[in-house]
């Protein structure tokens, strides 16, 4: 039986431009090889070339067909077939899932910080990942964490799955090439990607170092929030969000780990070939990217302010009408126009925590932070 062509990189050489499919929430399909998708059938007896057929799930099987997520992956090899996982060595002390009173303090002040120095010893995405904050429990299935990351090289050999919750990261510095499963991901400041649950990629640094926030979520996904009074158009557009295309890797590569954090503890297991490995895939459960410049911004044109959930990007909804377990607001440059009032945004206390960081220019003054 015909194999398929061999596709690798040593993650030094990027390709100049990726392509992307466009849309939120959409069903995709992606083939890096004409006719490794089965035409008729998710699951055949025997799948085009050999390959294998993988079902990832975003939700419950029994999830209501309009919030069930999930895709199905079409492999060179299983992604089961590794060694059994065992805690890694040395244990990851910065990275906390279990915001009880127990092993965290709380703290009503707030609080302010000047960002991280890049380390000088070498340190990859997932050594330079370290929690700011959070609450609730990934063993529990519901809360957040706050997450910053420092890094100073590419991930070697190896790569990262996060079996708590979704990642949402923020580039303030440095370039990411992101490889996953689906395919691959160029991330610069500026625009933000999402790594759903389960999924494993790996972090390239094409320019060098870098930093930046990660907002996690446990139990739940990212969607649009609704646009209520705004209409159909405005906020961040579906057509705007971007993912990958198939991309495959089909080569021995002895002694490859897979980091997987799992309550908020990392293990590792081993393997001898790379779990980029999909030829083809298709569904609705897939990373993806987005470009914050392109989000439209609605603003006050006569009296008082809005309030700032006008400016939410995504949302994490809860099983409470309106309310959510986290909200991606950002505060891009836009005019400030209003009477009666004093200019700057009202102060206010409410509710719900927030989480303030600075992507571009300066702080307190018309600036990109989210």
């Amino acid at each position: 039986m015909e194999k398929p062509a061999v596709l690798k990189t040593d993650g030094s050489d990027f390709p100049d431009v990726l392509d992307y499919q466009s849309g939120f929430g959409n069903h995709f399909s992606s083939e890096a090889i004409s006719g490794a998708l089965p035409p008729d059938q998710n699951s055949p007896l025997i799948c085009p070339f050999g390959l294998y057929a993988e079902q990832i799930s975003g939700t419950a099987f029994t999830a209501p067909r309009k919030l069930n997520q999930r895709s199905w992956l079409y492999r060179i090899k299983p992604s089961v077939t590794h060694e059994p996982f065992k805690p890694r060595v040395p244990a990851h002390e910065k990275l906390v899932s279990e915001f009880d009173r127990s092993n965290t303090s709380a703290n009503p002040t707030q609080l302010r910080w000047k960002p991280v120095d890049i380390p000088d010893s070498p340190t990859d995405f997932i050594d330079g990942l370290y929690t700011m904050c959070g609450a609730g429990s990934a063993f529990l299935r519901h809360g957040y964490a706050i997450h910053m990351y420092a890094a100073s090289k590419s991930m070697d050999n190896c790569a990262f799955c996060n079996a708590d919750g979704d990642f949402l990261i923020v580039p303030q510095k440095g370039k990411l090439w992101i490889t996953t499963e689906c395919g691959m991901l160029q991330v610069s400041p500026g625009e933000i990607v999402v790594l759903p649950q389960g999924f494993r990629f790996a972090v390239d640094l094409p320019d060098g170092p870098a930093r930046g926030y990660v907002a996690e979520i446990f139990g739940t996904h990212f969607q649009l929030p609704d646009l209520g009074p705004i209409g159909a158009n405005g906020l961040a557009a579906p057509r705007d969000f971007l993912v990958p295309t198939a991309w495959f890797e089909d080569a021995s590569r002895p002694g490859f780990t897979i980091v997987q954090k799992f309550g908020g503890e990392l293990f590792t297991a081993k393997q001898d070939f790379s779990p980029f490995n999909v030829v083809a895939w298709h569904g609705n459960y897939v990373p993806y990217k987005y470009d914050l410049s392109k989000f439209c911004p609605y603003n006050t044109v006569l009296l008082d302010h809005s309030d700032p959930s006008i400016n939410t990007v995504l949302t994490a909804p809860t099983d409470k009408p309106g309310v959510a377990l986290l909200d991606f607001v950002i505060f891009p440059p836009r005019w400030l126009v209003a009477e009666h009032t004093f200019r700057p945004p009202y102060y206010h206390r409410n509710c719900m925590s927030e989480f303030m960081g600075l992507v571009f220019g300066g702080y307190e003054v018309n600036c990109y932070h989210i």
